[in-house]
């Protein structure tokens, strides 16, 4: 039976549990480092380790960025949240429990409003809650044979995780909401989020119901997905799989997932705990949490524009399309870079239009930062300017920003230097056509009897001549003086 066939009449029902590590430089109880990349078992010490009598102390900056966090995602922050021990073991959870936020979170009720969906409808997905927490350890799996290893680098690093309700309906929404937190985080400068470092993790939450029907499922939780491919795959897999238990009689048996992405199958880890599994209790090392509404005010004064208000100046102040308006506030680096050129060239639909095509090529080919670019904001926009103004075609321009990214200097001298800038003086155009029409004489004869269709081949002819050189406009102006 088809895919298509199982799942009809079954809705499927989502909720996002995201991971998301802070930027700061040291772990949430510790002065450890979070950097990522070092040797195993380095960024360690007594606290992340769990040793006996080590005392955590709260880092006032992950503070500072997870209320941040709260407050992008448009939640209400509360002036008192509680730290409790989670516990379970892990082989890399070396305390033998987690300190994490339960009853009492640091904030709640929020939402994000998600855009580009198939149906092109926009979806408000909720935000039930965002707790901050320390990351577990790392088991290491593939580096000695036949044993697993620990790294507890991670250990100790400083997480917000975000639960969201279970609104999402696909996993094309999904993946929307994904992106779209993982944009709302990078712009508020709280996250690197990259995901193929694990500083942005998703774990699905995934139930299906009879269509109509109000009561949720029984669900299971797919861990630790770290691509937004992964996300979209593992959903549609295990979606399928509940509604074919569920129409053959079967029961959907509550457990956590993983998703093994080179066999593209989702398989069973391990039975889902509860809330009572964990024996959650207030952490009696670490008071409660306290923000004064000051604080709140502040960290909220902090927060740059952010991609909704941003995504509705573009398109009401720069006239973009949607899709345009999108592909700039992909990243905050590319819509700030973006403005930037359209000030300097003073042509918005120019500006994106270079933005989206020969530089952001250029970046990927070369693999450099947008902001190490060697064609800098003002040289990028002076090029803009003569494309505008006509001094250079369009082909001439693409030439020189060839030229810009070898070489420093100014694009009018460079244009000058390399003979790109066009030709506009009539005697220097009514020179070349002349030569093109006295070389070409059957064509010469038949454009000047009236067969207009001959324009065209004729601009080529001169624009080949002047070696691109030519203002093809005042060519084509002239030849049509000359038209019978």
């Amino acid at each position: 039976m088809s895919v298509e066939a199982v799942t009809t009449g079954w809705e499927l029902v989502i909720g996002l549990e995201v991971h998301c590590q802070l930027k700061t430089r040291s772990k949430i109880f510790c002065g450890c480092a979070t950097s990522f990349g070092e040797a195993p078992n380095t960024n360690t010490c007594p606290v992340c380790l769990g040793l006996p009598g080590a005392l955590p102390v709260l880092n006032a900056h992950a503070v500072e960025l997870a209320t941040r966090a709260s407050l992008a995602l448009r939640c209400t922050v509360h002036n008192t949240s509680v730290f409790a021990r989670k516990n379970y073991f892990y082989p890399d959870l070396p305390k033998g429990y987690q300190i994490s936020q339960f009853d009492r979170p640091l904030a709640t009720a929020g939402h994000i409003v998600v855009g580009g969906l198939p149906d092109g409808t926009p979806r408000v997905i909720r935000v039930h809650r965002v707790h901050m927490e320390e990351d577990a350890g790392k088991s290491v799996h593939d580096r000695f044979a036949d044993v697993s290893a620990i790294d507890l680098n991670r250990a100790g690093t400083p997480l917000v995780e975000i639960v969201s309700e279970p609104d999402i309906r696909s996993a094309a929404e999904a993946v929307a909401y994904a992106r779209r937190l993982k944009q709302i985080l990078e712009y508020a400068d709280v996250s690197d989020a990259n995901m193929e470092e694990g500083s942005l993790r998703v774990d699905v939450n995934i139930s299906v119901r009879r269509v109509g029907a109000s009561a949720l499922g029984t669900k299971t939780e797919i861990k630790n997905l770290n691509s937004f491919s992964a996300i979209e795959r593992a959903v549609e897999i295990e979606f399928a799989r509940q509604c074919r238990v569920l129409t053959d009689g079967g029961v959907i048996e509550q457990q956590t997932m993983l998703y093994d992405d080179k066999r593209n199958q989702v398989r069973p880890a391990r039975s889902k705990e509860g809330s009572h599994d964990y024996r959650y209790f207030p952490d009696p090392d670490l008071p409660p949490l306290r923000l004064s509404a000051a604080f709140i005010a502040q960290q909220a004064d902090t927060l740059p524009e952010l991609p909704p208000a941003r995504r509705a100046r573009f398109a009401a102040q720069f006239g973009l399309n949607e899709n345009e308006v999108e592909q700039l506030l992909a990243t905050r680096e590319l819509a700030d870079r973006f403005e930037a050129v359209a000030s300097a060239s003073g042509d918005a639909k120019r500006a994106a239009n270079w933005m989206l095509g020969p530089v952001l090529a250029s970046v990927n080919a070369s693999g450099l930062a947008l902001d190490a670019h060697p064609v800098s904001v003002e040289r990028l926009g002076a090029l803009i300017r003569l494309e505008a103004s006509g001094d250079v075609s369009n082909t001439a321009a693409r030439q020189l920003f060839a030229m810009l990214e070898q070489q420093d200097g100014e694009p009018q001298d460079l244009a000058r230097t390399a003979g790109l800038l066009q030709v506009r003086d009539d005697s220097a155009l009514v020179g070349w056509i002349d030569e093109v029409l006295a070389e070409n004489p059957a064509e010469a004869t038949r454009f000047a009897g009236g067969e207009k269709k001959l324009q065209g081949v004729l601009v080529g002819l001169v624009m080949k001549k002047s070696k691109g050189a030519a203002d093809p406009k005042k060519v084509n102006q002239l030849l049509a003086a000359r038209g019978g």
